[in-house]
């Protein structure tokens, strides 16, 4: 004795797809968030300094020994690795523009 489709469309599906079911209404709550975050215009000042929108994004590769120091010391600075690494960083380009006479 045959059994059938037990339920199924032809399509497979037990039932109709989501958007057959309700119309689907976009998220306002992440459009504001986005809208939010979306600098204004393309003007630096825009961010207070911060450079916001045109900061750029570099991954850093540790030794697992220096990776663990570096979150010691962070710990020990109550801040997060990641700051601590980029204050390095951004000290470091400071002292060798004062070498280049900048």
């Amino acid at each position: 004795m045959p059994l059938g489709s037990l339920g199924r469309s032809k399509s497979g599906r037990h039932r109709p797809p989501a958007k057959e079911q309700e119309e689907i209404l976009p998220d306002e709550e992440l459009t504001s968030y986005l809208a939010a975050l979306a600098p204004e215009s393309t003007d630096a000042e825009t961010t207070a300094g911060n450079s916001f929108g045109n900061a750029q994004v570099y991954q850093l590769r540790l030794q697992l020994m220096a990776n663990e120091q570096l979150k010691e010391l962070a710990a020990e600075r109550q801040t997060s690795p990641q700051a601590l690494a980029t204050e390095w960083v951004m000290q470091r380009l400071e002292w060798e523009a004062r070498q280049r006479g900048y």
